[in-house]
């Protein structure tokens, strides 16, 4: 199974990428998880959309023939960092990649509601984009205080109950994309 990681943080020590790349070292053996870099996307213009940038053309086609994406985002202001919103966009038109795609959302964030905003909002965008969402039940992976739950030298997770749900609700994840 191929899936690809879209992680909303450009930052070098984000929390976010270290979540994702904890998701990718504990599953290597249940899928090949290849994280995107978003920053060598350029800003989504309309006018390109039809004749997009190389760097476009190859983040759909990685997107188009995974599997399922799993989405991690940080909290800004209430929402999704702009970065994410613009890898969604291109995402968005005209052929529509991620249409019918599974996909399940993460975050990690500082404070202690972790990245709820953030997904709330992040649904309603992938709604519109008709994706087929992980249903929310016991699937939101909301990480907060996640100063304390990552150890800040290694980058790997110390907190065992949420590794554990971590790793309970990326296992939904592959049996929904299985269709289990």
């Amino acid at each position: 199974m191929k899936l690809v990681a879209i992680v909303g943080s450009l930052r070098k020590d984000s929390y976010n990428k270290q979540l994702a790349s904890i998701i990718k070292e504990r599953n290597s053996n249940k899928f090949d998880l290849e994280i995107l870099d978003l920053s060598v996307l350029p800003f989504y213009n309309q006018d390109k959309e039809n004749n997009p940038p190389e760097t476009v053309i190859d983040f759909k086609r990685r997107v188009k023939e995974a599997d399922g994406v799993i989405i991690v985002t940080p909290e800004y202001n209430w929402s999704i960092p702009g970065v994410l919103k613009n890898a969604l966009d291109w995402l968005s038109r005209v052929d529509k990649v991620l249409t019918g795609k599974p996909v399940m959302t993460a975050g990690a964030a500082t404070g202690i509601m972790g990245t709820i905003r953030a997904q709330l909002h992040i649904r309603q965008i992938l709604t519109a984009m008709q994706v087929n969402l992980l249903p929310p039940a016991g699937n939101e992976i909301l990480i907060n205080q996640a100063m304390s739950k990552f150890d800040q030298e290694t980058g790997k997770l110390k907190d065992e109950a949420t590794v554990q749900f971590i790793d309970d609700v990326v296992n939904r994840f592959v049996q929904f994309i299985d269709g289990k």
